[in-house]
């Protein structure tokens, strides 16, 4: 192979890299995992989270909710509100503060039907303080920062 077509196989493996990456990037940025990939029924029904997979799924307002059987994921459907995790599934202490924090998925708490995730342990301990006033500011709060980045907050 002589040198120009070297450079011509560079550049042309660059420039399909280039609009490869960007339309995974495109295709990544539509397809957000829920929860980090559990289970919202089994929080309700095996009183633990159960990890779901990609035989059993649900998209809701561009995200990706897995399920670990088919009765879950059709539970689901059938009645997505009454598993959606509140607030986005952002840290339900957070969004009382006026903050945004990355729910863990394994630190929650099912609150009259309504499922809350906190950011750690030590987050959850301080929301167990006073859990329903606690719920109060967030609902409160969430209207004014649901639209918001949490790097804004």
């Amino acid at each position: 192979m002589n040198k120009i077509q070297s450079i011509m196989l560079t550049v042309l493996v660059l420039a399909v890299s280039f609009f490869a990456v960007d339309s995974f990037a495109g295709y990544v940025e539509e397809s957000t995992t829920g929860v980090l990939g559990y289970d919202l029924v089994s929080y309700h029904t095996d009183g633990k989270p159960l990890r779901g997979d990609g035989n059993n799924l649900v998209v809701v307002e561009d995200v990706t909710y897995l399920f670990a059987n088919e009765a879950n994921k059709k539970a689901f459907e059938a009645n997505p509100e009454k598993y959606l995790p509140a607030f986005g599934g952002y840290c339900a202490f957070g969004v009382s503060v006026n903050k945004k924090f990355v729910g863990d998925p394994e630190v929650w708490k099912i609150v009259d039907g309504t499922l809350y995730l906190n950011l750690d342990k030590n987050i959850q301990k301080e929301w167990k303080k006073d859990i329903p006033g606690n719920i109060v500011k967030a609902k409160k709060n969430w209207p004014n920062i649901i639209d918001k980045a949490p790097s804004d907050l």
